[in-house]
């Protein structure tokens, strides 16, 4: 069985751009490696074992996208905001400090710019709960308590 990765449309085009600037590098890493093959013996040849370890990586970022790109599911813009789903912006509160999360798959998670896993204790919690519920987040530094005051 396939699995499915969960994407919003913006981060699915990151992924394409991404995979575009990794497709243009070959050219320019294929002329690396052929010139670093002119210093001499490959086996010591620091340049040019630096050349091939810098291809492997990208051509297995390349194989990692493209098997992503093949499997995507768009996640649809919730039709009603009224619980926590794929894709919801949320707007969390609590004495007075309020949080912006937009619940998306695993592989778009940027909990640094506020984007959370649906499979993140955060993203869990959230799933499925209503506008004015309160929600108990645990971390493993702590738990606390938010009232959802938007989705969108």
């Amino acid at each position: 069985m396939k699995k499915q990765f969960h994407m919003t449309r913006e981060g699915e085009q990151e992924l394409r751009e991404e995979l575009e600037q990794l497709v243009a590098q070959r050219g320019p890493m294929a002329e690396r490696i052929k010139l670093a093959r002119e210093f001499g013996d490959l086996a010591e040849n620091a340049e040019y074992s630096s050349a091939r370890q810098e291809q492997e990586k990208v051509e297995a970022r390349i194989a990692e996208i493209e098997h992503i790109l093949q499997n995507v599911e768009i996640i649809k813009t919730p039709k009603s905001d009224s619980k926590v789903q794929l894709g919801s912006k949320v707007t969390l509160k609590n004495d007075g400090k309020t949080k912006e999360f937009q619940v998306v798959g695993t592989v778009e998670a940027d909990p640094l710019n506020g984007k959370i896993s649906d499979e993140s204790p955060i993203g869990r919690a959230l799933m499925g709960k209503k506008e004015g519920e309160d929600v108990e987040i645990v971390t493993p530094v702590d738990t606390t308590v938010y009232k959802i005051a938007d989705i969108s």
